[in-house]
């Protein structure tokens, strides 16, 4: 097992945790106990958990796991979902994508729609998110669209004053966010309240929301509120939603997609 695979594994049993002991997590990664704790420490000196005796626990109460390190959870469904909301984008239109795994993936199914490789332009862009930028702007018929701020290390999204300033002067056919949390009661959710607040603004320029998030996200409320569940106009989620779930979201008046 590479490096990287190694601390993706880790840190993901210690967000589902808590805690892990040295002996435990070389036993589940089949690794030697040295290696496990060259890793904690290594990972502890990058903030990324907080180094203890014999083990290592959650980097304090609102711990995130960056992006790179959450790209592997229900990939097949973020996949699925993505191809799905990318086949509600019409050419010539207007797409704002937040930040995360499920927006990227979102971002990489336009690219390679056989009806939008030409146009003046084909689609715009608009993101807070670099890595989505960086991979769709090789693309010479989306126009890309970038707003300012500071970058969030976590989610590689720009935040701050200076992205408001740009969202503020445009109009948007549809939004596309992805969520931490989506619940009919608590509305649509991030962890953190700036990234949120700027995903709250492209929400109030867009024509149409909609909601991307597997459904391990359904039903589950954060920090940070983006925005109440009846300013969604679509909810694109995977086909392990329960029914319960969806009912509760069509009577709240949006469209369920499961895929």
């Amino acid at each position: 097992m590479s490096r990287d695979a190694r601390w993706k594994a880790l840190l993901e049993l210690l967000v589902e945790r808590g805690r892990l002991d040295v002996e435990q997590a070389a036993a589940e990664l089949e690794v030697s106990a040295a290696t496990i704790r060259r890793d904690f420490d290594q990972l502890a000196e990058q903030q990324m958990l907080v180094r203890t005796r014999g083990g290592a626990v959650v980097h304090g109460v609102s711990y995130e796991l960056p992006l790179r390190y959450k790209t592997a959870r229900h990939a097949s469904e973020k996949q699925r979902i993505a191809k799905a909301v990318a086949d509600l984008i019409a050419p010539g239109e207007a797409v704002g994508l937040t930040g995360g795994t499920t927006t990227t993936e979102v971002a990489r199914a336009l690219a390679v729609r056989s009806d939008l490789t030409s146009g003046s332009p084909a689609l715009t862009v608009v993101t807070n998110a670099l890595n989505i930028a960086n991979e769709l702007a090789v693309r010479p018929q989306f126009k890309i669209v970038v707003t300012g701020g500071v970058a969030r290390p976590q989610s590689y999204e720009l935040i701050g004053p200076l992205a408001d300033a740009v969202l503020a002067q445009i109009t948007i056919d549809v939004a596309v966010l992805g969520v931490v949390a989506f619940d009919v009661t608590h509305g649509a959710a991030a962890h953190d309240e700036a990234e949120a607040a700027i995903n709250r603004l492209l929400c109030e320029r867009a024509e149409r929301v909609v909601v991307a998030a597997d459904s391990s996200k359904l039903g589950r409320r954060a920090f940070a509120r983006i925005c109440a569940a009846d300013a969604v106009d679509t909810l694109v989620t995977d086909t392990a939603v329960d029914r319960e779930t969806v009912r509760r979201f069509e009577e709240a008046g949006l469209q369920v997609i499961a895929v």
